[in-house]
C-alpha cells in the first residue's frame, strides 16, 4: 500500500500521460504530435521501433516507445502490465489495418491477422484500460473505428467493415454503461471517412472520395473527446453523409457502398 501511495502522490505532480497504439505512422503519429504540443507525455506503441524512435526524438515532451505486435494476445498483456503502476489519462486504441478485394480472393491469414489487431487487441485493451481508469477515478479512451463501422456492410472490404462495426458497437455499449453508472471515465469512437495516411497503401486501395488530412482528423478527434462525444465523425460532409445514410434502405445502401468500394480496387 505504501508503494501505491507514493506512486499516486508522485504522479499527481506529473504531466498528463497518453498511450497511443499504431503510433509509428499515420493517425497514430499525428495524435502523438498534437498531444505532445498540448503538453502530454507519451508512450508510443507499434511494431516498428525505428520509426517510433525517430518520431519520439522530435517530440517536445517526454516520449517513450514500446515495440509490440498487438496481433498477439501476450503482447497486449505485456502492454497492460507495463502500465499497471502508471496513471493513464488518455489511451488511443489506434492500431489497425484493412484489405480490399473480393472476399473469396483475399488471403485468409491476412484477414485473420486483421481480426486479431482490429478486434481482439481493441477488445482486450478497451477492457483493461477501462478497468484501470475506473480504479484511478478518471481517464479517457478513444477507439479508432471508421465510417465503415457506421454502415451495414462493405462489399469488397467485407472483413474490414465487419471489424470496424465491432469497434463502433463495443464503444457505444461501453460508453452507455459508463454514463448509466455515473462514471467519470470517458469512452468514444473516432469514425473518419477517407484520411490521407499510409492506410491506403497497406489496404491497397484508391479512395473514390477525397480524404481529409491526418492533422484535421486528429484535431476533430481531440475536440470530440473534450466534448465527450461517443461517436466522432470528422468533416462536415462525412458527418452529413453518415446522418443521411440512416434514411436509405439497407439494401440500397449496401449496393451503393459496393459501387464505391469497387472503384477503390487497383487496376
Amino acid at each position: 500500500m505504501a508503494g501505491r501511495f507514493l506512486y499516486e502522490k508522485e504522479n499527481s505532480l506529473m504531466s498528463l500521460f497518453a498511450v497511443i497504439t499504431g503510433a509509428s505512422s499515420g493517425l497514430g503519429a499525428e495524435f502523438a504530435r498534437q498531444l505532445a504540443a498540448q503538453g502530454y507525455e507519451l508512450l508510443l506503441v507499434a511494431r516498428r521501433a525505428d520509426r517510433m524512435q525517430a518520431l519520439a526524438d522530435t517530440m517536445p515532451t517526454r516520449c517513450e516507445i514500446f515495440p509490440a505486435d498487438l496481433s498477439r494476445t501476450e503482447e497486449c498483456d505485456r502492454l497492460v502490465q507495463a502500465l499497471e503502476w502508471r496513471r493513464v489519462d488518455l489511451f488511443v486504441n489506434n492500431a489497425g489495418f484493412g484489405a480490399c478485394g473480393p472476399f473469396s480472393s483475399i488471403d485468409l491469414d491476412r484477414e485473420l491477422n486483421m481480426l486479431e489487431v482490429n478486434v481482439r487487441a481493441v477488445h482486450i485493451l478497451t477492457k483493461r484500460m477501462v478497468q484501470k481508469m475506473q480504479r484511478q477515478g478518471s481517464g479517457a479512451l478513444l477507439n479508432v473505428g471508421s465510417s465503415a463501422g457506421l454502415l451495414p456492410a462493405g462489399p469488397y472490404m467485407a472483413t474490414y467493415y465487419a471489424t470496424k462495426s465491432y469497434v463502433v458497437s463495443l464503444s457505444r455499449a461501453v460508453a452507455a454503461e459508463l454514463r448509466a453508472a455515473g462514471s467519470p471515465v470517458y469512452v468514444g469512437c473516432l469514425c473518419p471517412g477517407p484520411v490521407d495516411t499510409e492506410f491506403n497503401a497497406v489496404a491497397q486501395v484508391q479512395f473514390a472520395l477525397p480524404g481529409i488530412s491526418a492533422a484535421d482528423c486528429v484535431r476533430c478527434a481531440l475536440a470530440g473527446i473534450r466534448h465527450r462525444k461517443t461517436i466522432i465523425v470528422p468533416g462536415r460532409w462525412m458527418a452529413a453523409a453518415m446522418a443521411l445514410s440512416r434514411l436509405v434502405p439497407v439494401g440500397a445502401l449496401i449496393r451503393l457502398t459496393a459501387r464505391q468500394q469497387k472503384r477503390k480496387l487497383n487496376g
